[in-house]
Parts: structure tokens; C-alpha cells; sequence
């Protein structure tokens, strides 16, 4: 068979609804909100190819996708098996702009891939295993009273998860608690579940000093938290702000969901800024970006965690040895998890799909193995673009 050559990419947003949930006023993260629906937006890529091949993927922010057209003629025309060529020609176009839109075409051009080749997207990584376990990932607090509204109720929900079958559960507080609020979330929990869960806690950069931080971060040494992400204002960037708290706590810190791409992981590993290190398809370059993060951090002996749920992260979650949860999140106890479900194989990332020891299975299908519901997409669409 010929080598597929892109003739054209064709970018689509769409909107779903997500019932009992609102947004966060402060900085607009989804919170549960009884009686309020939710209007969201998704956006979906699709690159066609001479030979019939269609890579797909659905993911990525609407501002992702607003660079496309900054590297697009790296892409139309070019073999879409020239996965590296393109990586390497789009990190240059995109130098002054984040490397937006990188990663979206990435992941479809390996979804080719995979269909090109007849296999799965973790066969042609290669495989290293076929289930993931997972730790159940909050949604932020709120102050609805059947809801995620007191230190209580989240050791309630970390014990519901654990009797599903989850043996690890990371916090999501408040964006508005007080410290002392903060702290006791991080209290409750440890003394519920501590020895019997693997317990994190993700402040989304919520707290505003650094004695913040170090306070909460001697709470969750007390308890022998797992992991400790996201504490400072900084927006997780600062390499010198997290060694320094490294030092003064036992906790291991886990950074970089903030910081984009191969060479600034590494250098944040080299300053010592971290001990896990956050990968992110979305953010790192696609498939292609995070498994050069994934290597080069099981150089340095480092583990390397996937943020947020979906195939892509299953596949490379499965052909990397030095990786430990799967984040099935945003869950809660009343409402679905965040980002609604656009596929028609029976494929899910919600709080129960998970089998009985708390894992998830890789698709085996080919590309990115699950089947998109274009038909939904195509009939909710409010933008379209295209280019060829």
C-alpha cells in the first residue's frame, strides 16, 4: 500500500451539556451546581489522506486549535507517517506560541498510523502492558450541601471510590477555602483512607504564599501522601520555588503540568523542581512529544504521570514502564464525569469504568482503537474550518 499523503485537515467545534453543573467564578473550573446546565464546548480534528486513511481525534482547547494555521503546509502534502519531520517542523513554526496546536495533529497523524498498519496505537509504541490502575481525580470543592462541601464529605467520597475498587484518590479542593479549610480536607481524608488508598493532592495552584503551601504540604507529610501538585501561584513554573519546598517537606512533589514540551521538562527535572513528572498529550507535543519526556525522564530514573483520561493516554500509558495511575477524573459523587461521552464503541472514562481491581484497559482496536460519534459531532457543530 502507498504512503498516505495529507490532503486536508478539517477542524470542528461542538457543544454538549453537562447537567447539575456549573463554573467556578473565580477562574471558571466545572463545579457542581444543582438545577444549572452547563453549556460546553469540544473541539475534533479530522486529517484525510489520499489513500482513504482519516486520523481523528477529539480533545484540545479551541485556542489549540486557533495556531493550526501557523504550520498547516508543514503538514498538507506531507506523508502522514512523517510523524517526526512534522513534530520538528511545527515546534519551529510555533516557537512564539507555545507550540499550540502541535499535539492535536500529532495524535491524529499517529491515529493513521495505526490504521495504516492494522494495529494499535500501544503495539506500534510497543507494548508493555495492557491495563493501567487508576486513582479517582475530584472535582473541585463547592458548597452544595449533598456535595463535595466539607473535609468530611471527600474522606466520604474517597471511601465510595475505594469500595468501587480505586486504590488511589487525589483531593481537588476549594478555590476560595481558607487555609485552615485547606488543611483539613488533607486531615479527614489521611485519617479515613491512609494505608488503605494511595492519597494526592492537587491545590491547582490556588494557594497564595509560600508558608501556604509549606503548611499544607507538613499536613500531607503527616498522613504519607502520595504526591503533592500544583501548590503555588506561579502557575507551576518556577523550577527554584518547587526544590525549595522539596526540601522542607517529605512529600514528593509532582510539576509540569504548566510547562510545555521536551526540553523545559528536562530542565525542570535537572534543577531538581520535581520527583514525578506530569505529561499531558494536549500540552507536550501529542503522542510523538510525551513519549520523548517519558524516556528521557526513566534516564533520570523519574516516573512520568499522565494528566487527565482518554485513549490517548491509555496507549502511551501502555508502552511505559515508568508510570503508575491512570487520572479518571473529573469525578464527583453526583455528577458524570467532566466532558461528556462522544463515543459510540462503548469506550468511557467515567467514575465506573473501571474493572474490579481498579484498572483500565488499552483499545485494541486500530490507530487510537475506539469510534468516534461524528454523527452527534457533526449535528452540535457551531464552528468549522478547513484547510487544504
Amino acid at each position: 500500500m502507498a504512503v498516505p499523503i495529507v490532503t486536508k485537515l478539517e477542524v470542528r467545534e461542538f457543544t454538549f451539556d453537562l447537567k447539575n453543573v456549573g463554573t467556578e467564578p473565580t477562574i471558571s473550573i466545572p463545579i457542581y451546581e444543582p438545577g444549572h446546565t452547563l453549556h460546553a464546548r469540544r473541539m475534533a480534528l479530522r486529517i484525510y489522506t489520499d489513500q482513504g486513511i482519516v486520523g481523528e481525534y477529539v480533545g484540545g482547547s479551541k485556542t489549540e486549535y486557533s495556531a493550526i494555521p501557523m504550520f498547516v503546509r508543514a503538514v498538507i502534502g506531507k506523508s502522514a507517517l512523517a510523524r517526526e519531520t512534522i513534530y520538528n517542523d511545527a515546534k519551529q513554526a510555533l516557537r512564539q506560541h507555545a507550540r499550540m496546536g502541535m499535539s492535536q495533529v500529532d495524535m491524529a497523524l499517529w491515529d493513521i498510523a495505526g490504521k495504516y498498519y492494522e494495529a494499535p496505537i500501544y503495539e506500534l509504541l510497543g507494548e508493555y502492558r495492557k491495563t493501567m490502575p487508576c486513582y479517582a481525580s475530584t472535582y473541585v470543592g463547592d458548597r452544595q450541601r449533598d456535595g463535595l462541601s466539607s473535609a468530611e464529605a471527600y474522606a466520604d467520597f474517597a471511601e465510595q471510590c475505594y469500595e468501587m475498587g480505586y486504590r488511589a484518590y487525589k483531593i481537588h479542593p476549594w478555590e476560595d477555602a481558607t487555609l485552615e479549610e485547606q488543611i483539613a480536607v488533607v486531615e479527614a481524608v489521611g485519617k479515613r483512607m491512609a494505608g488503605k488508598m494511595d492519597l494526592m493532592l492537587d491545590p491547582f495552584c490556588a494557594y497564595k504564599t509560600f508558608a501556604d503551601a509549606l503548611k499544607v504540604g507538613r499536613a500531607c507529610d503527616a498522613w504519607g501522601y502520595y504526591w503533592y501538585e500544583d501548590p503555588f501561584r506561579d502557575g507551576g513554573v518556577s523550577a527554584f520555588a518547587h526544590r525549595k519546598l522539596r526540601q522542607l517537606i517529605k512529600t514528593p512533589i509532582l510539576q509540569l503540568e504548566h510547562v510545555r514540551g521536551l526540553e523545559p521538562h528536562v530542565d525542570f527535572i535537572v534543577a531538581e523542581g520535581t520527583d514525578f513528572v506530569r505529561i499531558d498529550q494536549d500540552y507536550d507535543g501529542g503522542i510523538t512529544g510525551v513519549m520523548k519526556i517519558s524516556h528521557a525522564a526513566e534516564g533520570f530514573g523519574l516516573d512520568v504521570e499522565p494528566h487527565g483520561p482518554g485513549p490517548s493516554r491509555r496507549h502511551c500509558m501502555a508502552a511505559t514502564r515508568n508510570s503508575n495511575y491512570y487520572e479518571m477524573g473529573l469525578v464527583h459523587p453526583k455528577v458524570p464525569t467532566f466532558g461528556g461521552t462522544i463515543y459510540t464503541d462503548g469506550y468511557a472514562d467515567q467514575i465506573d469504568s473501571i474493572d474490579k481491581n481498579g484498572h483500565v484497559a488499552v483499545p485494541e482496536k486500530p490507530g487510537m482503537g475506539v469510534t468516534i460519534d461524528w454523527k452527534y459531532i457533526e449535528g452540535h457543530t457551531v464552528d468549522k474550518a478547513v484547510y487544504e
